[in-house]
């Protein structure tokens, strides 16, 4: 139950340990003896006068300006101060620890300059529960997250405010109350090595990439649930099919879909009932898949970007020299958050074009119109599926990508910024509308089932995952408020119930 900062690369895993399960954190020897020589060279260069950005000059278009050696720590505190310019609503309680976490693997990489206590704040601040508020909106992505970072270092020097075990107060006593001393002044270099990184954006993306892998498996649930109400044909996910293409996330579709499909007595086999099944129906392990695909593609790149050093100048002890680059810039994040957003709104692009085949009389197999007896008198799903397009439509504007806009900022001095910060929380608000989605897929395919006279043909984990939709929501015999069932489902799937019981009655399933 403890994450130990070291030589070892942290996980996707790791993150969510720390910030959605509490998991403590420790600093190693290993790291404290590079933060230390780290340290020991950003003194050298103080004490020598050498002219370094950040550590005995101004910031940004200000990089031209000599700072005296007695100014150095009030520039450190002034950029935390100044830069604090963020605004709209609050990261969430485990994306905000996400920022500290990272930042605190930053530092502890040796590469920084910060001295000890600056990790160990940021390390008491995790295993007190005592996180910063940072409204998500103000970075460009480059040099970095330097607001949100801002925001999140005031809280280190007794400013801005903090979450204490859920509680928003003042900085001050938010510290106070959980026992943790602020730090009595930064030193020189530290306020640029504490907000001159991808932080912000990195655990934004990565909290919502780890929620978009689970979802997907919800997907595939959701989808099966569709082909037992419309007695889909199975044939389309033989596993020779996938092969002779080999794109992975295909593969994995389809053995999902045949092991979630074990044992169905109301799936059918091509000839039986029609010759072939529409795409949103046959083309499941091509649709599914590849955003599966992209979800492993943005893994590997957030578990690079975890362990990432991202701020300048970098120290390097070695050598005795301290290097100006641009490792704060988010354009290796801001791309792949983008194709982020674009896979999860497909995952929603084919769920609702399964409502729509449920509900539409036209195409729907057999079933009434909008899945209700007494059409006329009573609408049922016809709305449902209305919401779901409205949020659909909602997630085409929202995946028009951030990345290939660019603001200068600070003089001209910053003329390419990357938007990864816009392109990470568009993923998450498309994440959320997404989940919605799949909810209203689920309980869609629920009444159809039932109208079908179904349930009791179901595969053993499709009656697992319909008994958890109808422990909580029961068949539309007549009109009712259609949102309190829309809002039920989506909880459902918050609580991942449904996956966890389908994988105990048949296994983990796939990626």
């Amino acid at each position: 139950m403890e994450l130990v900062l070291s030589s070892k690369k942290i996980t996707l895993e790791d993150l969510i340990n720390v910030t959605r399960r509490g998991y403590k954190v420790s600093i190693s020897d290993e790291a404290y003896e590079k933060i230390d020589k780290a340290r020991a060279l950003v003194d050298k260069y103080v004490e020598e006068g050498k002219v370094s950005y950040g550590i005995t000059t101004g910031f940004g278009k200000f990089a031209e300006v000599s700072i005296s050696k007695e100014q150095t720590g009030q520039l450190q505190k002034n950029i935390v101060m100044s830069h604090s310019c963020s605004v709209g609503n609050p990261l969430p309680i485990d994306i905000a620890k996400g920022v500290v976490l990272l930042r605190a693997v930053n530092l502890a990489k040796g590469y920084s300059g910060a001295r000890r206590i600056v990790v160990e704040k940021l390390v008491e601040l995790l295993n007190k529960d005592v996180t910063p508020w940072i409204p998500e909106k103000g970075s460009v992505g480059s040099s970095g997250d330097l607001s949100p970072l801002a925001h999140m270092s005031l809280v280190l020097i007794g400013l801005g405010k903090a979450y204490y075990k859920g509680e928003l107060l003042e900085a001050k006593d938010a510290l106070a109350k959980a026992g943790i001393e602020p730090i009595p002044s930064l030193s020189s270099k530290e306020g640029l090595a504490l907000t001159n990184g991808t932080q912000a954006l990195t655990s934004t993306g990565a909290h919502v990439l780890y929620d978009a892998i689970n979802l997907s498996k919800h997907l595939d649930i959701a989808a099966s649930l569709t082909m037992e109400s419309l007695h889909g044909i199975i044939d389309a996910y033989d596993p020779r099919i996938s092969e002779v293409r080999g794109h992975l996330g295909q593969i994995n579709t389809a053995k999902n879909m045949r092991t979630i499909l074990a044992g169905s007595k109301n799936v059918t086999k091509q000839g039986v009932e029609r010759v072939q099944d529409s795409y949103v129906l046959r083309c499941i392990p091509q649709i599914h898949g590849a955003s599966k695909d992209t979800l492993e593609y943005v893994k590997q790149k957030v578990e690079i970007e975890l362990n990432a050093v991202t701020d300048n100048p970098i120290i390097f002890v070695d050598t005795d020299e301290v290097i100006s680059g641009g490792n704060f810039h988010g354009q290796p994040m801001a791309l792949p958050f983008d194709f982020l957003g674009i896979a999860l709104s497909e995952m929603a692009n084919v769920s609702e074009r399964r409502i729509e085949k449920m509900v539409n009389p036209a195409i729907n197999h057999g079933l009434p119109a909008f899945l209700v007896e007494k059409g006329g008198l009573n609408s049922g799903f016809m709305i449902v599926q209305y919401s779901a397009a409205a949020l659909v439509s909602e997630n085409k504007v929202l995946a028009h990508p951030a990345s290939v806009d660019s603001i200068p900022t600070s003089a001209n001095q910053e003329d390419h910024v990357s938007m990864g910060s816009i392109a990470a929380k568009k993923s998450k608000d498309i994440f959320e509308n997404v989940r919605k989605v799949i909810g209203m897929e689920l309980i869609t395919a629920c009444q159809a089932i039932d109208l079908k006279g179904a349930k009791d043909k179901l595969s053993p984990a499709t009656k697992v995952a319909y008994d958890e939709v109808r422990k909580i929501i029961p068949y539309v015999s007549e009109d009712r408020p259609m949102y309190i069932d829309i809002h039920a489902a989506e909880d459902i799937i918050k609580t991942n119930k449904i996956v966890e019981n389908v994988e105990k009655a048949i296994g983990e399933l796939e990626f």
